[in-house]
């Protein structure tokens, strides 16, 4: 029989340590905890046996407060390389099962080889977040540690897709890396996120509020922004990942992945034809589009809690991954307000970022007013998404389904801000603003002088009605490319991007560009 020999039986016995992590009990805890540890989530959202990990044996050096008896293989993160559907990616994921995941200077340097291998090698990179924070007994060591990674973050930022999946703890400044990143995936029950705890706030403010309360995936998916996806489990989470990889390049200098579709491109999506009510008051979803015009009716709806007055995400059609930008008439009408505007913006400079093509499906009165809007900001936020739309240079293209009023319609990617193809549906009001608005401010004087004032708006409602609230105005200026049947939308919007393809297109040069942040 072969005899290892003694280097061989060490390494093998260093190595199972070194994957026990925290140890047997640890793992047992994080199991009751209902949570799965850092190697079993690699492995399940990995290729079978593709996951290649480096810096096993590392070790943290303080000796700080009797840290030189505490000491543990791989320092309670664990990083490499894998591949997702044969695509490779670079993963880091934080280990609760050793010193609660806390990060240290070796701990932070395991993490940033992977992400300047992720940089030069043009591969995505994925962080699976479960950690308590900063390792205190290391003092300010911890803190360069952070630094160099949002360094790394930013540097990242539109060269290649990161994503972070909150599994657990996220507090104080370790929050700041995974907002960063592209995309922020929040398990339902066990993560968190939030700058300071329920503890300072209670001394601080004299505030109570619990961890759920303060930042539990609800709040961050409905309420902040901070996640564009909620999953009910680990199991999901790891699902998410996976599937919206399928939609992005691996870099900036790549076209997204194209998959065959078996669905026919020349499809009449028929229900279109009479999906916009009679009465253009009256609200319809927009997801019942999307899912038309998308190839096998798939669409991965992003930040699908928050703002839901827009509705921002992936689908592909005829097997091309494209961003859309819809606006949502079942939610305040489908107004642009600071969230939506916000939302939005993100959104689009992703997809510019990532050559990904954008459709945008518009159906929006205008800007919410009130007060409210105003002073936080509605003017300065609502030039996020025009600014975004305007400097993007992947193709654009537009379909108007009902009402394009106002400022709005300048903003949602209209001809003026360079869109490539505008079409609208017969449908189509394109407009200053909506009929009853208009006629109380041009006829207010006539309506006032007659014996029927209430009769003469609405005659006169009617007249610009006619006039306005239709395509036709804005195609005889060359505003709209051509009025379309809405039954022939994924048809035209698919032979759209085929004949897009390889548009080039060039923004003045710059250092960069100074978005009203």
């Amino acid at each position: 029989m072969y005899q290892l020999s003694k280097p061989i039986q060490d390494l093998r016995k260093k190595r199972e340590t070194a994957m026990l992590g925290g140890g047997e009990k640890r793992i047992a805890d994080q199991h009751a905890k209902g949570k799965l540890t850092a190697r079993e989530r690699i492995e399940l959202l990995v290729d079978k046996d593709s996951f290649e990990e480096y810096d096993l044996f590392v070790t943290h050096t303080c000796t700080n407060f009797g840290m030189e008896d505490q000491v543990y293989y791989g320092d309670g993160v664990v990083t490499g390389t894998a591949t997702i559907n044969e695509r490779v990616v670079y993963i880091f994921a934080q280990d609760f099962t050793v010193f609660g995941g806390s990060l240290s200077k070796a701990y932070a340097e395991k993490i940033c080889k992977v992400m300047d291998m992720a940089l030069k090698n043009g591969c995505p990179l994925i962080g699976l977040n479960d950690s308590g924070g900063a390792r205190i007994q290391e003092g300010v060591d911890a803190l360069a540690g952070y630094a160099e990674i949002f360094w790394r973050n930013v540097m990242s930022s539109g060269v290649i897709p990161q994503i972070s999946a909150i599994l657990g703890p996220c507090a104080g400044g370790a929050v700041y890396s995974p907002a960063i990143t592209d995309f922020v995936i929040m398990e339902k029950e066990n993560s968190y996120m939030f700058v300071t705890g329920p503890k300072v706030v209670k001394t601080v403010l004299n505030e109570t509020v619990s961890v759920e309360d303060l930042g539990g995936a609800q709040v961050h998916s409905s309420k902040s922004g901070v996640a564009h996806f909620i999953a009910a489990n680990e199991e999901e989470t790891i699902k998410i990942i996976q599937k919206l990889l399928s939609y992005l390049p691996s870099n900036n200098m790549e076209d997204p992945p194209y998959q065959l579709s078996q669905d026919p491109v020349n499809r009449l999506c028929e229900a279109l034809d009479k999906i916009i009510p009679d009465n253009p008051n009256k609200p319809y979803d927009i997801l019942d589009v999307v899912n038309e015009i998308a190839d096998e009716g798939e669409f991965l709806q992003v930040m699908s809690n928050f703002a839901q007055n827009i509705v921002v995400g992936f689908c592909r059609i005829n097997g091309r991954s494209v961003g859309i930008v819809a606006n949502q008439p079942r939610v305040l009408a489908g107004v642009l307000d600071i969230d939506a505007s916000i939302k939005g913006a993100r959104f689009v400079r992703f997809c510019d970022a990532f050559n990904i093509p954008l459709v945008v499906l518009e159906d929006v009165p205008g800007f919410l007013p009130g007060t409210n809007q105003e002073h936080n900001g509605i003017i300065r936020n609502g030039a996020k998404l025009l600014y975004a739309f305007a400097e993007a240079t992947v193709p654009k293209i537009t379909v108007i389904l009902r009402k394009a009023y106002g400022g709005a319609y300048c903003v949602m990617n209209s001809r003026h801000m360079r869109a490539d193809l505008v079409y609208a549906w017969p449908s189509a009001e394109i407009a200053v603003m909506g009929p009853k608005g208009a006629v109380e401010v041009i006829f207010r004087k006539e309506a006032k002088e007659s014996a029927d004032p209430k009769q003469t708006l609405l005659d006169r409602e009617q007249e610009y009605r006619d006039k306005f609230a239709n395509p036709y105005n804005a195609a005889e200026r060359g505003y709209i490319d051509d009025i379309i049947e809405p039954s022939s939308t994924r048809f035209r919007i698919a032979r759209a991007l085929e004949m897009l393809a390889n548009k080039k297109d060039s923004i003045p040069p710059r250092k960069h560009g100074n978005i009203p942040l």
